[in-house]
């Protein structure tokens, strides 16, 4: 299974993540926002079609800057999951540009919070290796920490 994943970063360098919905799979923790790959969908696509679903603001694809990706299993159902362990990928995406405020519209909550301190939330396996990545892309010597204005 392919999904894709964004993390927004404001004009202060914070980074927005959001908490899933209590009583599903992964209920109440926190992650980068995204879904799904759709059938014939690309990556980029997906991002800008879940990123509206999911927090309402409009993006456009040649903002989105590829950060890493994690690769596992999908949770089985003696951890919640809705079938058989699957192969996943995870691709995570850096974006400055959108329009728009971002709101919890299918999340229990949404935050924003400086990089560091990602890595101590309560989160899926596989968002930890993002949240690595995220840490070394704003901390890269070409970062734009204090970047473009949202369009």
């Amino acid at each position: 299974m392919l999904v894709v994943a964004a993390a927004l970063i404001d004009r202060t360098g914070g980074v927005l993540m959001q908490q899933r919905r209590f009583g599903g799979v992964h209920g109440g923790l926190w992650e980068f926002p995204g879904g799904k790959v759709e059938p014939g969908e690309d990556p980029e696509d997906a991002v800008v079609r879940e990123l509206a679903e999911e927090l309402g603001i409009t993006l456009s694809r040649e903002f989105l800057e590829p950060v890493g990706f994690a690769s596992g299993r999908t949770a089985p159902p003696e951890h919640g999951g809705k079938g058989p362990a699957r192969p996943l990928v995870i691709l995570l995406y850096a974006c400055r540009e959108w329009r728009g405020t971002a709101s919890a519209l299918e999340a229990a909550a949404i935050d924003w919070l400086r990089p560091e301190a990602i890595e101590d939330l309560a989160m899926p396996p596989l968002d930890y290796p993002l949240a690595r990545a995220i840490c070394r892309y704003l901390s890269g010597p070409e970062s734009k920490f204090l970047s473009k204005e949202a369009i």
